[in-house]
């Protein structure tokens, strides 16, 4: 058996894991959520479910991971083993499946911001026509090279290693990330105008609290927001005088972060040119250009905007594809280069159908976020307190930790956690989608 990598320290373990969190999500859809659904207000349920209940998900998952060494596969066939390794390697693929069903599509939406970013960065995009421009990459062949350069730039990071890939690509891309929204955010609040689109998200509408669609829209946004299902294999890379809790937190603290810098970039700078705010995806591919195009320096500022959706994207993309590559290495006995240049060809290959029908890259999306992801989640958390056990569970957790988690902790992630997880399962279906 192969010598399994670790971090070398936590700094790179932590920024890893918020690059694993950090992704297209906390730049478009928490700003348009936000702004949608009683600005300030919005935050009193999704504060209350993101520390209140998913760092705690987040803190049993980077545990489950750390007590197998092994990604979901590995981890499920070692908590079901020795009477039922079959059913752990069953349902242990099925959070494999799910994300490697999100990397399908992931890369190619990193391969369209791809493309705006060197578009903004040569031409900039005066004169443009942003609807034009996205029609004419979304669902048409021109997506295809962007595709695959998004999943190039993935590959080479990930067939790198834990330490010379992931960890310094992360270590570089998440500080650069928060700077440039530093400087986006300066520069969105000193637009004439900027300062209603402020008021308007720190404006509590209260009347939103009594909208049941207002807690669940909150409830998929924390949900989803830490990459629940995909950090088991950060986890595995962990030695054991890590502290877990205290960097799950500081992983939801800085992606919380992260979503509220993006928030106050991107709804002032919609306010002050008097755009659509309910543009959804759009307000990333559409409303932003526009932005750019009218405001003094939007060269320069369109750049830099792009440059850190770039980032987002590919540290997310990272997470996304590593899940898959760890699982064949364990499985099929493969080097990670082997093993990347297949999944990252695989990934590549089953995508193609979806850069040219947009209807079909909608239903796969639908498909995997909708069902399958949500349900890997839930099968790793029932798997981590059910089947390994709820007090080796724990003693996992306490183990480097500054505090002892007690009973408390325990009962809510072997009772109260798996039925967040069905519930969130649940009104995904019902709503056709909640992350």
């Amino acid at each position: 058996m192969m010598n399994r990598e670790t971090w070398s320290g936590k700094l790179g373990f932590v920024l890893a894991c918020m690059g694993a969190a950090i992704g297209l999500g906390n730049i478009w859809l928490f700003p348009w959520r936000l702004a949608s659904y009683g600005g300030a207000a919005f935050l009193v349920p999704y504060f209350l479910f993101v520390f209140g209940m998913v760092v705690f998900g987040l803190i049993a998952e980077l545990a489950f991971g750390r007590s197998q060494k092994a990604g979901p596969m590995g981890a499920l066939v070692k908590s079901f083993s020795p009477q039922h390794p079959v059913m752990g390697g069953i349902l242990g693929a099925i959070p494999v499946v799910a994300l490697f069903g999100i990397l399908v599509f992931y890369v190619i939406v990193l391969g369209w911001i791809l493309k705006y970013f060197f578009f903004a960065l040569y031409n900039g995009f005066a004169g443009v026509d942003p609807g034009g421009l996205f029609g004419g990459l979304a669902g048409n062949s021109s997506s295809i090279p962007w595709h695959l350069a998004a999943m190039l730039l993935s590959m080479i990071f990930v067939a790198a290693g834990i330490e010379k890939g992931l960890e310094k690509c992360n270590k570089v891309a998440m500080p650069v990330f928060f700077g440039l929204l530093l400087i986006l955010l300066i520069r969105s609040l000193t637009l004439p105008g900027s300062l209603e689109g402020v008021a308007y998200l720190i404006k509590p509408d209260w009347s939103k609290l009594g909208e049941i669609t207002t807690w669940v829209m909150a409830l998929g946004q924390s949900f989803f927001t830490v990459s629940l299902g995909g950090m088991l294999i950060y986890g595995s890379y962990l030695t054991r005088d890590v502290d877990i809790p205290d960097s799950a937190f500081k992983t939801v603290l800085m992606n919380t972060s992260a979503s509220l810098l993006a928030a106050f970039v991107i709804i002032p700078s919609v306010f002050a040119f008097g755009l659509d705010l309910q543009s959804g995806p759009g307000l990333l591919f559409i409303t932003m250009p526009r932005i750019f195009d009218s405001m003094p320096q939007g060269h320069l500022f369109g750049t830099l905007f792009f440059l850190s959706v770039v980032l987002a994207g590919l540290s997310s993309a990272l997470n996304l594809l590593e899940v898959p590559v760890e699982a064949v290495m364990e499985r099929l006995g493969l080097q990670r280069p082997v093993a990347v240049l297949l999944v990252g060809a695989l990934a590549f290959v089953v995508g193609l159908p979806l850069d040219l029908n947009m209807n079909a890259f909608g239903r796969w999306a639908d498909l995997i976020t909708i069902y399958l992801f949500p349900f890997g989640a839930l099968v790793i958390q029932v798997a981590f307190f059910w089947v390994y056990g709820a007090d080796r569970a724990m003693a996992e957790i306490n183990a480097g930790a500054g505090r002892v988690y007690g009973v408390r902790l325990k009962w809510f992630l072997q009772y109260v956690f798996p039925l967040v997880a069905v519930l969130v399962l649940v009104l995904g279906i019902i709503y056709g989608g909640i992350g």
